[in-house]
């Protein structure tokens, strides 16, 4: 018996590796960590606020990443409340205003001596101010990669490569207590490359978003985990 093989246009399968490889990411490291000063844990009604920290302290931490740590505490099973870091802002004012607000939660006890502020923080039901410091740099880089066009075609060759680091720190302060609960961290370091014969191959490590997954990961742990550790 005779099989036939349908033959595939030779681009075709070049696009089909080229797309293959590129769903895989670059190299990474992470490391996550927590410090639990005090016992924690949250009653039904209450939530946290997550703020980032204020470009007063010279290295304002990114919208974005922010945004993406409020997704991630909240998702799934037992995913926790997150009050809207802007509405908490307005219930706030001016105290909580980018050009006013404490640089961090040692800053909080001289705050909450203010008349009025403390009990406007109760009553929204904001347990912990979760404040996020940190930012995402690259650190190095090299290679080269050069594409031409000529009368038979075109095509890019040599490899570029560049490492990034993305470094975040949430410092948890316990508005019931009045007190630090601790901080919980997250690193990551990773290197993307773009590899090239004919085809470019960019294979990225996406180094904030890990830093996001991993410190929204072990954040939520550190506040529903009632110990102290």
């Amino acid at each position: 018996m005779n099989l036939e093989r349908a033959a595939c246009p030779r681009w075709l399968s070049t696009c089909t590796v080229a797309v293959s490889v590129a769903l895989l990411g670059g190299c990474m490291t992470t490391r996550v960590e927590g410090s639990k000063d005090a016992a924690t844990g949250i009653a039904e009604g209450q939530s946290i606020v997550i703020i980032e920290s204020s470009y007063h302290s010279g290295n304002q931490t990114e919208d974005g990443f922010v945004d993406c740590v409020t997704k991630e505490v909240q998702k799934g099973r037992g995913g926790l409340s997150v009050y809207p870091d802007e509405v908490f802002q307005d219930d706030l004012f001016p105290w909580f205003e980018p050009r006013t607000m404490p640089q961090g939660p040692n800053a909080l006890p001289a705050l909450m001596e203010r008349p009025g502020v403390a009990e406007r923080i109760r009553e929204s039901g904001v347990r912990y101010i979760v404040w996020i410091n940190g930012n995402t740099e690259r650190t190095n880089g090299g290679g080269s990669l050069s594409c031409a066009v000529g009368p038979g075609g075109g095509g890019c060759y040599g490899l570029a490569w560049w490492e990034n680091d993305s470094s975040y720190e949430a410092a948890v302060w316990d508005i019931e207590d009045g007190k630090s609960a601790g901080a919980v961290s997250a690193a990551v370091h990773g290197t993307s490359m773009i590899p090239a014969v004919v085809v470019p191959v960019p294979l990225i490590a996406r180094t904030q978003n890990a830093a996001c997954k991993g410190l929204a990961k072990e954040l939520r742990s550190f506040i529903v985990t009632e110990e102290s550790t």
